[in-house]
């Protein structure tokens, strides 16, 4: 417990316990004490572990299969005195494993950080601002806002509760969540006496402190920070427990589970602990399936040891161990899983930089299969700064905000009112583009130029009337948003919804903010916060004397704000005064009629309403469902608003990258079908004449969540197409969203940010939370969006294409080499001295110098590839193939068998050609006059393999493009400078092809290391090779690219494209073309003959009137 406490904060006054913190209630603490307390006190975290253990990553590094193959390898050459050769091999396992290690603790280290970003967050007080700060910031003595969905940062004595409920289940077990109060008159349990000492109350029975970990169910509250970290009551437990959960089946119970259950459970705990440590049974799916090829292909040069053995008839000898150990390095990726590792690491890191915090690895992979996107509206697909535009009161006055877009600012604008019927309406304008001839360029002259309409005069300003000033109090009351100016900034801030801020700050444009209201007198005595479900909140307050309102002091007054249809249902009157009529259904279809008015014009639509209560308010005996019912009846309507969330610019570019690549976007909103159908249109998810699409794919384009949720799951997989809006979203909704998606094949992403979110995120295939959200989406999600911002996950499924296409190059890269290796060892086996054992064509030193040191930096290089230009282009990749597709299988074989065909017809071609096949003696472990043959044809293969496979990756940084031409939309005559983009693959093959020289030609290193020796006509063989080997390649592609074997299905198009009508604006207004063409047509004006306008632009011309 921090501070020195006379008592238990539970039993003290709220103003003492501040006193005792050194904090203030109002203005939180300042920013030099919260730095002296973060100094004295540790980061308000649990120490429960989580990391992984250094010696865990060693342990896995070197129970890694390549390392078993290069252990296995090692032995060996020790077991047949191969001293120099077993040196090498120990140097290599301790220079792998160093390195493993140290990428794989560091990217560790880096997705703790990661982690960290998205772990909860708790909103404090700090020097008078409230301030958003990660759980472990939090000091004691910081003043803490909770609201629905939050995670309690730490234990917190409350001094603010309104209908706060926390589900304390996860520390007490109690299954029903613990409704808080204020006051420290804490009874002891089963009397009447007042609670004194810390052990007259157990920590349940403690209602007035919230405590760390546990969740916000339901209102709001503050309170004052008492405890941090270990010293919290879960802290407490965290540090005397550390009971860990078995998997189902590994008990070894028998009496409960009979007599084969110890046995039982003996193994599946055994395959457990290896499965874990050799990376079979944990990590990303990706991750998993390469720690299975890893010990596939150590299987395969255990075999292919055997083969080795039997082409020998079993003579083994320490020629033969020698030959197996070749073989068995050869079929070896050494570095695979450290370019992995790297690559993940890259990737996490990029995508952190584009505000997309990854939780879980296994998102990585999946973001490049994603096929449909779920997302929000409000914050996502908009800015989320909403403006009240339009207000409409029963009276039929029609109030509206101009020349306002602050969103924070009050006094920006003005506001006018007028009758519905005086509104101008908005006229359908020109499409000057349609206009446009390609035989000649018309003037763009505006209507209002040619033909000026007569001025109507401008709308008086509001004035505050009966009516307004009740709705006016109505919307400031039941909000929990603060406007304030801020003197020392000189400007407005505000905290809280955006949709609550815009509704106060329309209220403080008349000087009724609830600050001011509340200073007055009203005074809240009960909250009914807002429910997804139902989509309202209400509010009750106890009425001052002498309001401007007459409103009578007996009775409490109820405030409710919510979804318009919901609101009218719960209305008996609409409007106040003279002007109240009952709610008939004539009214409601006025109602709704004004609503569908703003809903087209993209605004948000809500109704606020209020009742006189009866006498002052108590709550009736009943659960919270039956208290609400009871007070949210027979309201009385006072108005309706209308409030805009303008689209973010980069929305609608982002969904025509979405459509691109065959990513079809959802949007799944709380708000009015009208509303819902106006953004959509506006950004592109649907468009603006929905007679382009099918006639069953219109009518269900748009659909109701009501409407949607009727539908059996047959009669929505017979829906041709499923909806790409549903308007009046419930979380539900989205749940069966995600369900119809799944059954028809599909891999989908989902936003959210709400509490209700978190079972549509975790039944996603790529839950997607808001950063902005609460943290029981957050904990539900893979992904978090730092920004909220819709591009942002277009942004991660770019970064998650780019990176499963770069795993694609370089696990392709380094299995043709080891394809190629494998083949030309093989048929090396063929070749026989005089003492009738196997020559190898390269010995195991130069086979690891080539997998370890030459092949291993270009794939690091690879893996660090930019994205490809086609890469939002292509469609989704299959998500149960992965990264083996078929055309890396089948061009790993064609590459590999081209890789080993060459380097086999150099070595017969220098042996046989030259030196007529004499193979010499012992050729294999030592060198000798004899052997020079040999040894001249291992160093023209060993520099030609090392050439190929650093060339292969340069052909691999496209696996269907040629390497001259890597840019499809490039116009350069050096097409070769996109080798040099990604400098550090274009140097690792510079350096690579040169640092062959030194290890053919340096005297000791070449005979006694790598046993070859130093060459020089056959360098002509070298080259040539490699030239038919690049030859071979670039024939490769281009019967793929001719013939379209073995390609990606292309992006189905329709008629029409999400995205692709405001696409196409932004890019005409904006493309370079249009500006060269603009400057083309210029000069064609100047120096050619003049162009003729068209008819109509004649006809527009000679209708102007005179200048």
């Amino acid at each position: 417990m921090a501070g020195e406490f006379p008592k238990h904060p539970f039993l003290l006054p709220i103003e003492e316990v501040a006193q005792c913190l050194g904090t203030d209630v109002d203005k939180g603490l300042s920013g030099s004490k919260v730095t002296e307390l973060q100094a004295k006190y540790p980061p308000n975290e649990l120490d429960v572990g989580g990391t992984v253990a250094w010696y865990t990553i060693l342990i896995r590094q070197l129970c890694n299969a390549m390392i078993l193959v290069l252990f296995f390898a090692m032995g060996l050459s020790f077991g047949v005195e191969d001293v120099v050769e077993g040196s090498v091999l120990a140097a290599v396992i301790v220079l792998n494993v160093s390195i493993g290690f140290y990428q794989e603790y560091n990217a560790e280290k880096k997705m703790d950080a990661l982690r960290a970003l998205s772990s909860p967050s708790a909103t404090v007080l700090r020097d008078g601002k409230s301030v958003v700060v990660p759980n472990a910031e939090v000091v004691p003595g910081d003043i803490v806002a909770l609201k629905m969905g939050d995670t309690v940062p730490a234990d917190i004595r409350l001094f603010e509760a309104m209908n706060l409920n926390c589900d304390e289940s996860s520390l007490t077990g109690e299954a029903i969540p613990v409704e808080k109060i204020t006051a420290n008159d804490i009874h002891v349990p089963g009397t009447e006496k007042l609670a004194t000492e810390d052990g007259d109350v157990g920590i349940a029975d403690r209602i007035n402190i919230a405590y760390a970990t546990t969740i916000v169910r339901k209102g709001r509250g503050r309170g004052i920070v008492i405890a941090t970290g270990m010293q919290t009551e879960v802290g407490k437990i965290a540090a005397s427990t550390s009971k860990k959960r078995r998997k189902p089946g590994r008990s070894m119970n028998w009496k409960k589970y009979g007599k084969a259950q110890p046995v039982k459970g003996f193994f599946r705990r055994t395959y457990d602990f290896f499965g874990k440590f050799l990376g079979l049974t944990e990590g990303t799916p990706l991750q998993i399936k390469l720690s299975k090829l890893a010990y596939f292909l150590f299987f395969c040069a255990l075999m292919l040891a055997v083969i080795v053995f039997g082409v020998n008839e079993f003579k083994i000898n320490n020629e033969i161990v020698l030959y197996a150990i070749s073989t068995g390095i050869a079929i070896i990726p050494e570095s695979l899983v450290a370019v992995l590792t790297i690559s993940m690491v890259v990737a996490t890191t990029v995508m952190r930089k584009a505000n997309v915090v990854v939780r879980d690895l296994s998102a990585l992979e999946a973001l490049g299969g994603v096929t449909n996107i779920c997302s929000d509206k409000t914050g996502t697909l908009t800015q989320g700064a909403m403006i009240v535009k339009k207000v409409w009161l029963p009276q039929n006055n029609i109030y509206t905000v101009r020349d306002s877009m602050d969103p924070n600012n009050p006094t920006a604008g003005t506001v006018t009112y007028a009758k519905p019927g005086s509104q101008p309406q908005e006229e359908e304008k020109r499409d000057f583009d349609q206009e446009r001839s390609t035989q000649a360029i018309k003037f763009d002259v505006p209507d209002e130029k040619l033909a000026p309409k007569p001025q109507k005069s401008p709308e008086p300003e509001a004035e505050v009337t009966p009516d307004l000033r009740l709705f006016l109090l109505s919307a400031a009351l039941c909000n929990l948003a603060t406007v304030r100016y801020d003197d020392s900034e000189e400007k407005w801030k505000t905290t809280g919804e955006p949709t609550e801020i815009a509704l106060q700050v329309f209220t403080h444009r008349f000087e009724r903010g609830k600050k001011k209201m509340e200073a007055a007198g009203w005074k809240q005595t009960a909250e009914f916060p807002f429910d997804s479900t139902i989509k309202r909140m209400s509010v009750i307050y106890e009425v001052p004397a002498n309001n401007d309102l007459d409103l009578s002091t007996e009775n409490s007054l109820i405030f409710t704000k919510g979804a318009v249809e919901r609101i009218i249902d719960l209305c008996a009157y609409v409007g106040v005064g003279d002007i109240q009529e009952p709610m008939t259904e004539e009214a409601k279809e006025r109602i709704l009629a004004q609503m569908t008015d703003f809903a087209s014009q993209g605004q948000r639509v809500l109704a606020v309403a209020y009742k006189p209560w009866e006498g002052k308010y108590v709550p009736i005996q009943g659960t919270d469902e039956e208290q609400r019912a009871a007070v949210e009846k027979d309201l009385i309507l006072v108005g309706l608003v209308g409030i805009y969330d303008p689209p973010r610019r980069e929305t609608t570019p982002a969904i025509y990258d979405c459509a691109q690549a065959g990513i079809k976007v959802h949007m799944l909103t709380g708000d009015h079908p009208e509303t819902a159908r106006a953004i959509a249109k506006e950004v592109g998810i649907i468009p603006h004449n929905l007679g382009v699409l099918p006639a069953g794919v219109a009518d269900t384009v748009v659909m109701k969540a009501t409407d949607f949720d009727k539908l059996s799951e047959a009669e929505i997989d017979a829906m041709p197409e499923l909806p790409l809006v549903i308007a009046r979203c419930a979380p539900e909704t989205k749940s069966r969203m995600v369900e119809a998606l799944r059954r028809r094949d599909a891999f989908m992403a989902m936003t959210g940010d709400g509490v209700n979110d978190a079972p549509s995120l975790s039944r996603a295939d790529v839950g997607i939370a808001m950063g902005s959200g609460s943290d029981v989406a957050k904990s539900a999600s893979k992904i978090v969006l730092t920004d909220d911002k819709f591009n942002s996950i277009v942004a991660a499924i770019r970064e998650g294409r780019r990176m499963f296409a770069n795993i694609q190059k370089f696990i392709l890269h380094l299995l043709t080499s080891n394809v190629g290796e494998v083949i030309l060892l093989i048929a090396g086996l063929g070749f026989r001295d005089a003492s009738k054992h196997s020559v190898f064509p390269i010995s195991p030193l130069e086979i690891l110098w080539i997998n370890m040191v030459t092949s291993s930096f270009p794939a690091f290089g690879l893996g660090r590839e930019k994205a490809s230009v086609e890469i939002m282009r292509k469609p989704p990749h299959d998500k149960r193939r992965g990264v083996f597709t078929n055309q890396v299988l089948v061009d790993m074989l064609v590459y590999g068998l081209l890789m080993g065909t060459c380097t086999l017809m150099t070595f017969v071609i220098v042996v046989y050609g030259k030196y007529d096949g004499n193979l010499g003696h012992d050729c294999n472990s030592k060198w000798s006059e004899a052997c020079r043959p040999v040894f001249r044809a291992r160093a023209a293969v060993f520099a030609e393999l090392t050439w190929m496979i650093l060339l292969s990756a340069w052909e691999f940084k496209d696996i269907r493009r040629s390497m001259f031409r890597l840019n499809p939309d490039s116009k350069s005559r050096f097409p070769l400078k996109e080798l040099y983009n990604n400098k550090f693959l274009f140097w690792s093959v510079v350096i690579g092809a040169l640092s062959v020289f030194p290890t053919v030609y340096i005297p000791g290193l070449n005979t006694n290391v790598f046993k070859h020796v130093a060459i020089s006509w056959e360098w002509g063989v070298v080259v040539g090779m490699t030239i038919v080997f690049v030859a071979g390649m670039e024939v490769w592609k281009l019967v793929k690219r001719t013939f379209n074997i073995l390609d990606d299905h292309k992006v189905v198009r329709g008629a029409w494209s999400q995205g692709e009508e405001g696409a196409k604006r932004f890019g005409k207004s904006m493309s370079f073309s249009s500006l060269k063409s603009w400057a083309s047509r210029s000069k064609a004006q100047s120096n050619g003959p003049p162009i003729t306008p068209t008819a109509t632009q004649q006809k527009r011309a000679n209708e102007a009137p005179p200048v």
